[in-house]
């Protein structure tokens, strides 16, 4: 075993046994424990990635990750997309199986809490955003409207949790990333909220629904990153954002005055 308190303490130094240190590493990975997961872990693994140590390991450490976001411990899914997300900003080319992976596992993940007590950070909503966002960097055009749409089937999915560790402003980084692309028309910009006016079509007089205040959340959060960067169709994307938040709450301007 090696000792990772050392080596984080080493300014992340690189032991002789690069290969055993990422496999021991992979398997911390997925602990219960926060502090050997988060703080060790992945500390260490994403230190190595920004620094290229694990340029030559990256197509397999993916596949690695790609392959836990099946995992039945909650833990091990939310921190494989930071890693996964982490290789992808070095370059890495993207493979269409970590990419179907990700989206069956995304908008279907029903643990969504951001902090558990004995857990720690899970952060399954922001942390795939995290992913989401460079997957929207790398793929072809035309699978950027499919990820806008993932992004959009989990923000409206039925949960209990509502967003408190500000997974909203995670998720609408992501989507802006995508929404930068210059591939994207201004329907393909779009079109991802019409599943946003599917689940305000289900409302009902009562309190406000928990995936009804996260949609929301998003797109508040959406709204202003959108009006702040140089999309191609910014105008068309804050303008569709407001229609649906005055819909909601009037008070919101629908039209530019």
């Amino acid at each position: 075993m090696i000792d990772w308190n050392a080596v984080i303490s080493d300014d992340c130094a690189v032991p002789d046994d690069l290969g055993g240190a990422v496999d021991e590493l992979v398997l911390m990975l997925a602990a219960a424990d926060p502090v050997v997961r988060d703080e060790q872990a992945y500390r260490v693994l994403a230190t190595w990635i920004r620094r290229g140590v694990l340029d030559g390991r990256l197509a397999a450490l993916g596949d690695t990750m790609a392959e836990r976001l099946r995992h039945p411990e909650i833990q091990a899914r939310t921190f494989a997309p930071l890693i996964l997300a982490a290789a992808l900003e070095r370059d890495l080319p993207v493979e269409r199986r970590w990419y179907e992976e990700f989206t069956a596992w995304w908008p279907a993940e029903e643990d969504t809490r951001g902090w558990d007590e004995h857990l720690g950070w899970l952060h399954a909503v922001a942390h795939g955003a995290d992913l989401a966002g460079s997957f929207g960097a790398r793929l072809p055009p035309d699978d950027l409207p499919d990820l806008l749409a993932t992004i959009a089937r989990r923000v409206v999915a039925p949960t209990s949790y509502r967003y408190e560790q500000m997974e909203e402003d995670r998720v609408a980084e992501a989507a802006v990333r995508i929404l930068r692309r210059p591939e994207l028309t201004a329907s393909a910009a779009t079109g991802w909220l019409e599943t946003v006016d599917e689940l305000f079509a289900t409302g009902e007089p009562g309190p406000l629904p928990v995936p009804v205040a996260n949609t929301l959340a998003v797109l508040r959060a959406t709204y202003v990153m959108a009006d702040r960067h140089a999309l191609h169709h910014r105008t068309a994307v804050t303008d569709a954002i407001a229609a649906r938040l005055h819909l909601a709450f009037d008070a919101y301007p629908a039209t530019r005055g």
